[in-house]
């Protein structure tokens, strides 16, 4: 086993960058006295509502059918009863790439008869440039920290042992700052269109942290009296 003397630093970047996309959950409801009532209308407004998303093509990165439910209500909720009438509701996320076009429709699907927006909740992707660089800053402050640390106790560095993420294993989430934005429409249809709804987007912040050990030369430990007493007196 080696005796080489080994340096463990930490390095961390934190930087701040615009979201490249949002994503949106949206919630179309139907209720009626009918089992198959309620279905029909669902099913309409949910055709409505994908329809609208989709008309914004490209603009949207994904759209999927998070859960649909047909629920009774009984008349009596402490025993079994009567139904008095059924609720159904279709959950809807949408995640969009274009953030142009978010505040717009945002807007127009909060317009939809019996329809609940919420969101955004701003992200990166998770392929993002500014992850790798946030990666790339925090292992060089690790190896310019080791460098200092090798520099003052008289040694250089020779190789390295390890590198790691921060507590591998025991990730954190990267952090997220969601606005959330609600709407409820009562009317189906309107004359004209709403105006497009302004939306801020927040600013992302992404964390890096590394931990690294480097191997080094034996380190030279003298003290300044040492090293004023080793030193030849003028004469």
């Amino acid at each position: 086993m080696s005796d080489a003397p080994v340096i463990s630093v930490r390095g961390e970047a934190v930087l701040e960058a615009d979201p490249e996309i949002a994503h949106l959950s949206v919630y179309v409801q139907a209720e009626d006295d009918d089992r198959r009532a309620t279905l029909e209308r669902l099913t309409e407004r949910n055709r409505r509502c994908l329809e609208l998303v989709r008309s914004y093509g490209e603009a949207v990165e994904r759209l999927e059918t998070g859960a649909l439910t047909i629920t009774p209500v009984l008349r009596r909720r402490r025993r079994e009863g009567e139904i008095r009438r059924y609720q159904g509701t279709v959950w809807i996320k949408i995640t969009i790439g274009d953030l142009s076009v978010l505040g717009e429709l945002v807007t127009r699907l909060g317009d939809l008869e019996r329809t609940r927006v919420d969101g955004p909740e701003w992200a990166l992707r998770p392929d993002s440039p500014v992850r790798a660089e946030a990666a790339r800053q925090a292992v060089r402050q690790a190896v310019q920290r080791a460098h200092d640390y090798a520099e003052a106790l008289g040694c250089r560095l020779t190789g390295m042992v390890e590198l790691s993420d921060e507590g591998l294993g025991h990730g954190r989430p990267e952090p997220f700052e969601p606005v959330p934005v609600a709407y409820a429409a009562a009317v189906e249809s309107a004359d004209a269109e709403p105006e497009a709804i302004s939306l801020e987007p927040a600013v992302q912040i992404v964390r890096a942290a590394v931990e690294a050990r480097f191997t080094a030369t034996q380190p030279q430990l003298i003290t300044r009296g040492e090293r004023a007493a080793r030193t030849p007196s003028d004469s």
